[in-house]
């Protein structure tokens, strides 16, 4: 009983540091981008990525964590596709309107159900499934504007979810069945997604912008803000595989709409962005929802906790996902695929 608690405690301080930190740096990057004219959002990427290692590098010099070895090939190709997926989303928003766009992000929660049904033999009850229409129906009428489609936009938004909601999938995959940390796993993989990003980064934003990063005139408060975000983004990288480890993709993806909708909130607060009625409407749909999917998780979880064997059972008949299992010989443990928001 203590454990579970402890348990649900790190979920709900997971996810409060999710929120808290992602909130936080879009408003940094939003100054820094909207007011201080910096456009080259994948080449910050990479920089907040290579901060991160160098900041968990030093955490684990002082041994505030172990290093645990995996598999080269596995962490290099889950570095890989995650920067990829980066580089991506950012290319869907610059070929894209930004309505189309939306419908991108909205799109990977049931692409995420979709491939953790035919993959994984996951299964999602009809009111969870209710619950998640009625928060993609909230934030899309919140957030969706114009949708304008082309070819070329079209194939780069599928290639965004299908990548993005296949490193989300392995985020959670890897750490339960290799029973490695999320500190573990983003400190091996972060040089990878920061490598790629580093070399694609300015050629990606070049051709969105025109322009170039390293021509750009960075004033000190321009630097301000990107140490800031840097900063930030360490607390991001470390929540966003903590949540997806601690709880799934399809809830990460349900929390990333929470922030959606809170920096909607905030936008308007601080920065004074236009906010109407269709917003607000959307808004109380959307948080409607995620109450919904957060009542029933709950509901399910202590089903599986009044009939542990059950869900075991469920959890060994589970296909390995693109092979993770290897010659690794640790034993999985059997956490809640759900969590509550």
């Amino acid at each position: 009983m203590g454990e579970m608690s402890g348990f649900q405690l790190g979920v709900i301080g997971a996810l409060f540091l999710s929120v808290a930190s992602s909130v936080s740096i879009v408003i940094c990057n939003k100054a820094l981008m909207s007011h201080l004219g910096f456009p080259f959002a994948t080449t910050l990427t990479s920089w907040h990525l290579m901060v991160t290692f160098c900041t968990l590098h030093a955490a684990q010099r002082f041994n505030l964590f172990e290093n645990k070895p995996i598999d080269m090939k596995t962490v290099m190709l889950f570095g890989i596709l995650n920067g990829v997926s980066i580089g991506l989303l950012n290319l869907s928003l610059g070929f894209n309107s930004i309505g189309f766009y939306q419908m991108t992000k909205l799109a990977i929660i049931p692409f995420t159900v979709l491939l953790e049904t035919i993959f994984l033999k996951k299964q999602f009850s009809q009111k969870i499934k209710l619950s998640l229409f009625l928060l993609l129906i909230g934030v899309g009428i919140a957030s969706v504007t114009d949708l304008q489609l082309n070819f070329v936009g079209t194939i780069l938004s599928l290639l965004a979810i299908a990548t993005t909601c296949v490193g989300q999938i392995l985020t959670n995959t890897i750490q339960k069945r290799l029973n490695v940390s999320s500190t573990q796993l983003l400190y091996q993989s972060a040089p990878f997604q920061a490598a790629i990003l580093f070399v694609s980064g300015p050629l990606v934003d070049q051709f969105l912008t025109k322009q170039n990063v390293f021509a750009f005139k960075y004033t000190p408060i321009v630097s301000a803000f990107i140490i800031l975000s840097c900063i930030i983004s360490v607390s991001v990288n470390f929540s966003t595989f903590l949540v997806i480890g601690k709880t799934s993709p399809v809830t990460y993806q349900v929390l990333g709409h929470l922030k959606t909708c809170l920096v909607l909130g905030f936008g308007y607060t601080l920065l004074h962005d236009p906010f109407t009625e269709r917003n607000i409407i959307g808004i109380l749909v959307a948080i409607f929802g995620m109450g919904l999917y957060s009542y029933f998780c709950t509901q399910e979880n202590k089903k599986k906790q009044a009939d542990p064997l059950g869900s075991q059972m469920k959890e060994k008949d589970a296909t390995p996902f693109l092979g993770l299992e290897k010659e690794q010989g640790h034993e999985v443990k059997n956490s809640d695929k759900d969590s509550h928001v």
